[in-house]
């Protein structure tokens, strides 16, 4: 083999093994690092796998479910699909102070993982409608959310 080939070999064989190390770096571990988005439905379908995963559950904070001690910062709540639904339930714990805009009825996502029984937070955050309106004199911005909210069911 000429000294020419002989590089040409080399060369193929070191890109090769490059490529096979980041392959394997890349996708070996690409389960851990993904995120689910479900609603309780699909999480509950989920079964086992909802187990391992980090995950984004989207829905709707239950009326007459927030428990917040502000001293320890614990805040419990039930998610499901509306507000009032009887099923699909998902049981939401998480330490941390909640958004500004949490309240019963809200629309939140909720990050973190589930172990079957309580989905345990990392992260709470709100969905709201994207309608802007104005306070008006002496309105407090708490209003606007809760008159928009109604406005949308």
């Amino acid at each position: 083999m000429s000294p020419a080939r002989q590089k040409q070999v080399i060369a193929v064989v070191a890109l090769s093994v490059v490529a096979g190390v980041l392959a394997f770096i890349s996708l070996s571990d690409i389960e851990d690092n993904l995120v689910y988005y479900w609603d309780p439905v699909q999480l509950l379908e989920k079964g086992e796998l909802a187990k391992k995963a980090t995950i984004r559950l989207g829905g709707v904070v239950r009326k007459e479910s927030i428990d917040w001690n502000p001293e320890t910062l614990k805040l419990h709540f039930k998610v499901g699909m509306t507000p009032n639904e009887k099923e699909e339930v998902i049981t939401v714990h998480s330490v941390g102070a909640p958004p500004q805009m949490f309240q019963e009825g809200m629309g939140v996502v909720v990050e973190g993982q589930y172990d079957g029984q309580i989905f345990k937070s990392e992260r709470v955050m709100v969905k709201h409608s994207n309608e802007y309106r104005a306070p008006k004199d002496g309105e407090r911005p708490q209003e606007i959310y809760k008159t928009l909210l109604q406005n949308e069911t």
